[in-house]
This record gives C-alpha cells, sequence and structure tokens, in this order.
C-alpha cells in the first residue's frame, strides 16, 4: 500500500494540518486526530502529529492509511513459559507494559487471575518477551534480579541507514545514569540494518536513544526517528521495529538457568522482506 499524497495548493497555505487531513480526506476532525495520533502523517517527508501544524503552499502531505487494525493487540497474548510463579509472555504491538488496558490486565482477564503483574516494562510499540509474576513474593524476587542486572535482555531491531561495523558498544549517560548499549548487525544495506541488540542497563527508551544518537534510529520511530526524511517504504513502517527476542536469568528459589524466546512477529518480518534484510 503506498502512501495517499497530497500537493497543498495556494488557497490552503496557513491551514492548519488537521482540518487539512479533514478536508480531503472526508474524515471527522475525531477521526483526523487518530490519524494524526497514529503517526501516519508525513509533510515533506518529515513524520508531522500536531494537529495545529501550519501547511504552505507547495507542501507534500503524505498519509498512511491504517491497515484495518493490524496494529491492534492479539485477542489473546501468546504464553511462551508457564511456572508456578510466573509467566513469560508475547507482548504484541499497541499495548503498554501495565497500566489501563495493558498487557498486564489483559492477561489479568485471559487467566481470571487478578495477582499476575508485569516485572518490567516494554514500551507500547515493543514487541516480544514480558515477564509476568505469579505471586508477590516471586514478583519481589524477581524485580530484585533485575535491578542486581542479572537479568539478560536480548532484542532485534530495523535501523535507518547501514551500520558498517559488525560489532558496537554504545555508552552514553542517559537522565544522568550511564547506559550501555551493545549492538552486533546480523544483514546490513544502504538503506537499513537489522541488528541484535543487548542492553546492560535498562533506562528508559534506552535502545531507541542510543540508536537515534548514533545516527542510526529504529525504523518507524515516531519520538526518536523524526529529524530526518522518510523514505516511501520507511513512510509504510507503522511502528518501531523493535522486538525483544529473548530473556534469560536464574529462577528464584531453584537457580536454574532460565532462557525464553519469541519468534519475530509478522510485521516485523515483513519489514526485513520489504528492506532486502534477512
Amino acid at each position: 500500500m503506498k502512501p495517499k499524497t497530497i500537493i497543498v495548493l495556494k488557497h490552503e497555505d496557513g491551514q492548519d494540518l488537521l482540518s487539512f487531513l479533514a478536508a480531503h480526506l472526508k474524515l471527522s476532525r475525531k477521526k483526523s486526530k487518530q490519524l494524526l495520533d497514529s503517526r501516519g502523517v508525513f509533510v515533506n517527508q518529515k513524520r508531522v502529529w500536531m494537529a495545529h501544524h501550519t501547511l504552505r503552499a507547495g507542501q507534500e502531505v503524505s498519509v498512511v492509511l491504517p491497515a484495518g487494525g493490524a496494529n491492534a493487540p492479539a485477542a489473546k497474548i501468546p504464553i511462551l513459559l508457564e511456572t508456578p510463579g510466573f509467566l513469560v509472555v508475547n507482548k504484541p504491538a499497541g499495548v503498554l507494559a501495565n497500566g489501563s488496558g495493558s498487557a498486564e490486565v489483559l492477561l489479568r482477564r485471559q487467566r481470571q487471575d487478578e495477582t499476575l503483574r508485569a516485572v518490567h516494562r516494554l514500551d507500547r510499540d515493543t514487541t516480544g518477551c514480558l515477564l509476568v509474576s505469579r505471586t508477590d513474593a516471586v514478583h519481589k524476587a524477581l524485580v530484585k534480579i533485575f535491578a542486581r542486572k542479572e537479568m539478560q535482555k536480548s532484542y532485534h531491531a530495523i535501523v535507518v541507514g547501514k551500520l558498517d561495523v559488525v560489532s558496537r558498544t554504545v555508552k552514553r549517560p542517559l537522565d544522568g545514569k550511564m547506559a550501555i548499549t551493545h549492538l552486533k548487525t546480523l544483514h546490513a544495506n544502504s538503506e537499513a540494518s537489522h541488528l541484535q541488540v543487548r542492553i546492560d542497563t535498562g533506562r528508559t527508551h534506552q535502545i531507541r536513544q542510543h540508536l537515534s544518537d548514533i545516527y542510526h534510529p529504529v525504523l518507524g520511530d515516531d519520538r526518536y526517528g523524526t529529524r530526518r526524511r522518510a523514505g516511501d517504504r520507511e513512510r509504510l513502517v507503522r511502528r518501531q521495529m523493535l522486538h525483544a527476542s529473548e530473556l534469560s536469568f536464574r529462577e528464584p528459589g531453584s537457580e536454574e538457568m532460565i532462557r525464553v524466546r519469541a519468534p519475530l512477529p509478522a510485521d516485523f518480518k515483513s519489514c526485513l522482506r520489504a528492506f532486502a534484510l534477512t
């Protein structure tokens, strides 16, 4: 599906983006705002989501229309591993780890178990391994494992541009605290790179910020990847291409090594194919 492209005419100079979308797409202002919130609108190839953004004559507005709810949360959240003390689930895109309407809430409803609690966070549009405790005691033990940095976390990411090195470590403070991100290039070409990412620390948006800092933002990142013009294929990417692929840690009590992997989601694999990556 190609983006719908509209040129701003002379009589539309100075019009706000929300009104422009509503008029040209024959949508209500509410629906137009939802389209902006989905981060699928670009002005001169730059992602814009501010309703009152002022347009100028001659500018090109491109819109990627939602594909029938392709990023809606799954009806049931897949369980990757179940033990008496915890679950590891495969979080879909479009939901937070905890809070209102979150994966945590959906799981409680799905499992009919109000004790379930997400042990850590994943961004709304990051998919993959999410650790969920089943008892208070296990929750506290797992939180301590994270605090002691004994939880190994691995991700897959598709980023803008070619990362020329096979491996690289980014050490840069975030919010005044040191953050360490290890990158390994799995496949790369002039447009994009498929990376394996491992983090030693767990700062908010760490991977996304570090990759943006080295000028290789995650494809589809609507916060840290907006400072540049996006190509046609990039504009079709509906979410940040970041997937929590593996968790490994020693189980509290038994000290057994636990290793859980989440398969790459369909949209991630489609993005790899679109950019000729493996």
